[in-house]
C-alpha cells in the first residue's frame, strides 16, 4: 500500500476482536512511531509505553471515563493493546510542539496499523483522566519526569481499511500569496 492510500483508509476503530497484533505487526507499529517528526530532534524526550496488562487498561478506562464523568463509557473500545506517548515534562510545562510531536508519533503508528491490518484509533480522552491519577501514572513505569500526553488503541479488527469519499472542502483553506 502506498502512502496515499493509507491516508485515505485511516480510520478510528472503535471496535476490536479482542485479539493483540502479532509482535511483528506490533513491532513495525513501533518502529514507525521512531521514524515520526519531532520537535528539534528532541527523541530523548519521548517515551512509549505498550500497555497490554488488562487490570492497568482496565483502570485506565475506568480515570478516563470518570474524568468525562461518564462511568458507563469505554474509551479504549475493547482495544488488547495501548501504547501510550509520554513527554518530559511536568503537565503544565508541556508545550504546543510536544503535543503536535506526540500527535505526529501516534499519526505514524496509526498508518503503519492500516498497512498491517491493525485497527487502531487516537486516544486522547483517557489519557485526559489518566493524568489525573498519580497512582495509575507510576503503574506505567515512565521515566522519571515524563508525563503522557496521548495514546493509540491497538487490536484485530473485523473491520475493513476501505477506499473512502473524503470531501475536500471540509477545512477551509485561505491562501496568502
Amino acid at each position: 500500500m502506498n502512502v496515499t492510500d493509507a491516508i485515505n483508509r485511516r480510520k478510528s476503530v472503535r471496535s476490536y476482536t479482542g485479539e493483540a497484533p502479532s509482535e511483528a505487526a506490533l513491532d513495525a507499529i513501533l518502529k514507525a512511531a521512531e521514524e515520526a517528526p519531532v520537535g528539534m530532534g528532541h527523541y530523548q524526550n519521548y517515551s512509549l509505553t505498550v500497555v497490554t496488562n488488562e487490570q492497568v487498561l482496565d483502570a485506565i478506562e475506568k480515570a478516563g471515563a470518570a474524568f468525562f464523568n461518564n462511568p458507563g463509557w469505554h474509551p479504549l473500545y475493547g482495544a488488547p493493546v495501548l501504547v501510550v506517548v509520554s513527554a518530559k515534562g511536568p503537565e503544565s510545562r508541556l508545550s504546543n510542539a510536544t503535543y503536535s510531536s506526540a500527535a505526529c508519533i501516534v499519526q505514524n503508528m496509526a498508518l503503519e496499523a492500516v498497512e498491517q491490518g491493525v485497527g487502531c484509533c487516537h486516544i486522547w480522552g483517557a489519557i485526559a483522566g489518566l493524568v489525573q491519577n498519580p497512582d495509575l501514572v507510576a503503574r506505567l513505569g515512565l521515566p522519571e519526569g515524563f508525563v503522557p500526553c496521548c495514546a493509540i488503541a491497538l487490536g484485530m479488527t473485523s473491520q475493513a481499511y476501505e477506499p473512502r469519499e473524503i470531501d475536500h472542502g471540509r477545512i477551509v483553506t485561505n491562501r496568502v500569496e
